[in-house]
This record gives structure tokens, C-alpha cells and sequence, in this order.
């Protein structure tokens, strides 16, 4: 079949327009109408296509940014989801305030969720393809490394990654402040 004939079949085709309204469906409770229910702070930013779950229980620091296709899911009866103030989510992050129950005997999806709040600090950076687990909370000024799963809690100025994540460093001091201490001479940082 030629592209030409191949682009008539779809839009021919009625499961074309009934997917494009699944869709839009999906966009509506996914999104719209979640980011109604937030709490934010001034100058919040987030991608389009950001999927909010129980988003009255998710608030969002002042001057946070949340990357494209980012989940940020609250529990939905108890489980919070807090964002600090300039908190940086890069692209493809999941942060689920919940998770099934895993006992043997009962299918996981039929047990009851477990919930536990979240807890991201202030100037936090969740590199892409993060994912932090129910009951974490990640300290100010942490950074979590690409792909990481973060199940236990982050100390701040932390840099961890790995799967689970693990402190693998800390955050330098800013310049002025290491020569302040002593670390650098006002000549090494050319002032």
C-alpha cells in the first residue's frame, strides 16, 4: 500500500476519531481537570502532558519545574506529594504516593494500597527517568541521578543515584562560600 493509501485508510477509519476522543478523555482526568486541584506556589511550571493523580493532596513549591511526561500520583485516600520551593523534575519522573499490597494468596492489584506521604525539599534536582517511591522524603539541595529508584529518604546536599539510590556524593560548596571558609584563596577564584 502507498503512503498516500495507507493515510486514507486511517482517516477513513472510525477507530481513528474514537481513539482521538479516548485521548482527549485521558488528557481531561489526567491533567485538566487535576491541575484545578493543586496547590501551587507562584511561577510553577510543568509539561503539558504532566499526569496529576488525587491532586488535592500535591502541592508544588514556588518556582518549581516539572519535565514532560512526569507522573506525580498522591494516594488516593491519604498519601501527600509535597515539592519545594524551586524543585526540578526532569523528564519521564514518577513520584506515586502508594503502592499495592504484596502478599502471597490475593492478585497485588486486588490488595489494599499502602500510603505514605512524600516529601521533595526545596531545590531538589530529579535527573530523567527517576523514580521515588511512598514514604521518601529527599532533604534541600539534594541531586538524584538519572534512572535512580529512591526508596529510602535522600539527606540534603546529597547526590545519589543508582538503583536503589545510594549516596555516591555531596554538592560542593558554592564558590564564595568555600573561600569564605577557607577552602579557595581570593586569588584562586579571581577576585
Amino acid at each position: 500500500m502507498s503512503r498516500v493509501g495507507g493515510l486514507l485508510q486511517s482517516m477513513l477509519d472510525v477507530g481513528t476519531y474514537l481513539q482521538g476522543i479516548r485521548l482527549a478523555h485521558f488528557a481531561s482526568y489526567s491533567h485538566v481537570r487535576q491541575v484545578r486541584l493543586l496547590e501551587r506556589g507562584a511561577d510553577v511550571s510543568f509539561a503539558p502532558n504532566v499526569s496529576f493523580r488525587n491532586a488535592e493532596r500535591i502541592r508544588i513549591g514556588d518556582g518549581s519545574h516539572i519535565g514532560e511526561f512526569s507522573i506525580v500520583w498522591a494516594g488516593n485516600s491519604t498519601g501527600r506529594v509535597t515539592l519545594g520551593r524551586k524543585a526540578l523534575l526532569a523528564p519521564h519522573v514518577t513520584i506515586t504516593a502508594s503502592n499495592y499490597g504484596i502478599e502471597r494468596g490475593t492478585p497485588v492489584m486486588d490488595q489494599p494500597k499502602v500510603e505514605r506521604d512524600i516529601v521533595i525539599g526545596d531545590d531538589v534536582w530529579l535527573g530523567a527517568n527517576v523514580v521515588v517511591t511512598a514514604g521518601v522524603t529527599i532533604g534541600d539541595g539534594a541531586i538524584v541521578g538519572a534512572g535512580a529508584v529512591v526508596t529510602r529518604d535522600v539527606p540534603a546536599f546529597a547526590i545519589v543515584g543508582g538503583v536503589p539510590a545510594k549516596v555516591i556524593g555531596w554538592r560542593p560548596e558554592a564558590a564564595s562560600e568555600a573561600a569564605a571558609d577557607g577552602e579557595f584563596s581570593t586569588a584562586e577564584l579571581g577576585v
